[in-house]
């Protein structure tokens, strides 16, 4: 008796599938109104929308011999890679690709980088092709001039701001390094490259993904040979930027030694020549002069070329090796589906037609509960 008692309050509180199933059969053409219109929104969604093709590669960051050993050590903690200190800091780490993916300046070089698109003869930056050939969709130009109409007309209205560092001298005298400064259209670009280009870094197993969307088979393809031939030059230029000032600095030394080695040379020549059959102490001494100088720098001339090798093998050997365990491809079929989006926006519309409905049936229970519940608010007042 006491388990009936108990099970009692739980079968009256529980959903009663049976009146949902009532309920959503009495408003079934409602149903089925909110549906269609859904289905001809998506319909024409998925006519109009532009096709997006995707490429991603694999790679694997080369990182040298101590770097390999601490990235060893942290496998232990379960992560491939460190944060690149314990390799004498020259090391950039993995962890900050991304970064170097998502900044202005790499994504500017992209934008302005010519690729293959159908509509132009020849290869054309992205700014160009947006600015002369593409052009929007009827989905989008709805949703500019209804949802985006008061962003549009606030982009209209707003004055351009004044440019900063006006003043050169006081941009180069205050400021040596000077910020980064875009146009409006500049960093409108480079808002639509970062969305197109990706970069993941998979910590446990210690490989990169470089994720590339574009418009068009071919251009995708040169997008993503871009953005990975880039990140390449950016770490190099990062991890052999202290030893090619140093190569710079070596080879300019080299060069004017070997110059003023070359000069004495010729003058301890003409001085030996004309030593010949003279026993004059001022020849004797001007010859030994120039032979002593000869003998230094002879000697100067000759460590400083083999400083000059070591540099260069140096930055040969602080240039990292990005191992591609998965090239870019030319994509054959293209990432967003029109049927995807059809079956989205028909699931959507039965969704919302079958709240409307549900909400049609539970209002008036809902409103008979908020008045008990005011009703038993001024009980509690009054008494």
């Amino acid at each position: 008796m006491e388990e009936n008692r108990n099970n009692a309050p739980q079968e009256e509180e529980g959903i009663d599938f049976i009146a949902l199933a009532k309920s959503l059969w009495a408003g079934r053409k409602t149903i089925i109104i909110c549906t269609a219109v859904f289905m001809a929104l998506g319909l024409l969604a998925a006519l109009t929308m532009k096709r997006t093709y995707t490429v991603s590669s694999v790679m694997v960051p080369q990182l040298g011999s101590s770097r390999s050993a601490s990235s060893l050590l942290s496998l232990v903690g379960g992560t491939a890679f460190d944060i690149g200190a314990q390799s004498g800091g020259q090391d950039l780490s993995p962890l900050v690709y991304p970064q170097i993916v998502g900044s202005s300046t790499y994504l500017l070089e992209l934008a302005n980088t010519p690729l293959h698109y159908a509509k132009a003869d020849t290869a054309v930056s992205m700014a160009t092709y947006a600015k002369e050939y593409s052009k929007p969709t009827v989905m989008g130009t709805i949703m500019k001039y209804t949802i985006g109409l008061p962003g549009t007309l606030i982009g209209l209205l707003k004055k351009d701001q004044p440019e900063p560092f006006a003043d050169s001298t006081l941009a180069g005298n205050v400021f040596p390094l000077k910020p980064v400064k875009l146009t409006k259209d500049e960093a409108a670009i480079v808002k639509a490259v970062s969305q197109c280009v990706s970069l993941s870094v998979d910590k446990k197993e210690g490989y990169l993904v470089l994720t590339v969307t574009g418009s068009e088979p071919l251009q995708t393809a040169e997008l993503g040979v871009k953005a990975q031939q880039l990140l390449q030059d950016e770490l190099t230029r990062f991890r052999t930027e202290k030893a090619q000032k140093q190569l710079e600095y070596v080879e300019g030394r080299y060069k004017e030694i070997k110059a003023e080695t070359e000069s004495v040379q010729a003058a301890l020549a003409a001085a030996t020549d004309r030593a010949q059959g003279m026993t004059t102490t001022r020849a004797r001494i001007e010859h030994d002069r120039l032979q002593t100088r000869y003998v230094v720098l002879s000697s100067i001339y000759t460590e400083l070329a083999k400083q000059l090798e070591q540099a260069k093998m140096q930055v040969k050997r602080d240039t990292p090796v990005m191992a591609v365990v998965q090239p870019i491809t030319v994509p054959r079929q293209p990432s967003n589906s029109r049927a995807k989006k059809l079956i989205i926006w028909t699931f959507f519309g039965i969704i919302l037609g079958c709240g409307i409905v549900l909400g049609k049936s539970y209002l008036p229970k809902v409103k008979e509960l908020i008045a008990s519940v005011k009703d038993e608010k001024k009980e509690e007042e009054e008494a």
